[in-house]
């Protein structure tokens, strides 16, 4: 029988190329989504891959989306915590509702997520929690104190869970990307990507959503399992961790 996998914030970018790499790879996948109905629907039907939508920031939406994910496609061998949001802006000008939007998408889904899986993998020795934090998170970034935190906080998180999950052959690890090309990078202007962010990657180009994707298919298989606690940097050498 295939492992099944869920993947929050599934169905764009990043997320899409994760769900799509893990059917691939012979996983039964489900990706969860918050908003964007038209987009998911268009996913599924071009990936024949089950879409569900709750708030991953709303713990009884997190358990009531996961019961019925393991209803209709089985019990959650593969989290994929990757859901998150910005909302940039120097720390003089954040407001309460941008610091505890991005807090609450970006870290307290870990623990409304993680927390509804856990003890079944438990019960059934085997399960694989994967993060995706962020290079922001490893060296922080003017303008998102409340994004880099919470992306810091994501690899405290994996450290800490990583320790419980051992003896129940579970492994927890992160992955912290750096600029990939994505819908959210090709909002910033063509003259600022070019003068200020690709000088700071020394392959000299964005990342390839499949190239975090591949990362994550490596984290959830078997020949992965004695790696646990750990970050893998895909930020083509931007930060050196």
């Amino acid at each position: 029988m295939s492992r099944v996998a869920l993947v929050t914030g599934g169905t764009r970018g990043i997320g899409a190329a994760i769900s799509v790499g893990l059917k691939a790879a012979g996983y039964k996948v489900a990706a969860s989504y918050a908003g964007n109905d038209e987009a998911a629907q268009k996913f599924k039907a071009e990936t024949g891959i089950p879409v569900f939508k709750w708030d991953v920031g709303d713990f009884d939406a997190c358990a009531a989306g996961i019961k019925q994910v393991e209803a209709e496609v089985g019990p959650v061998d593969v989290l994929v915590n990757n859901a998150g949001i910005t909302r940039d802006g120097f720390f003089h000008k954040m407001s309460k509702e941008n610091w505890n939007a991005v807090i609450n998408t970006n870290l307290n889904s870990l623990f409304n997520m993680t927390r509804n899986v856990w003890e079944g993998m438990m019960a059934r020795k085997f399960g694989r929690v994967i993060v995706i934090s962020s290079v922001n998170g490893q060296k922080g970034q003017a303008g998102q104190a409340n994004y880099s935190a919470a992306k810091a906080g994501d690899i405290g998180f994996v450290k800490a869970l990583a320790q419980e999950g051992v003896r129940s052959g579970i492994t927890v690890n992160a992955i912290c990307p750096g600029y990939i090309g994505t819908e959210m990078v090709a909002a910033i202007p063509e003259e600022v990507l070019k003068s200020k962010i690709l000088p700071l990657i020394p392959v000299g180009r964005l990342g390839k959503p499949e190239e975090i994707a591949r990362c994550v298919a490596f984290l959830a298989s078997d020949d992965s399992g004695f790696i646990t606690g750990s970050t893998i940097s895909a930020n083509g050498g931007q930060y050196m961790a």
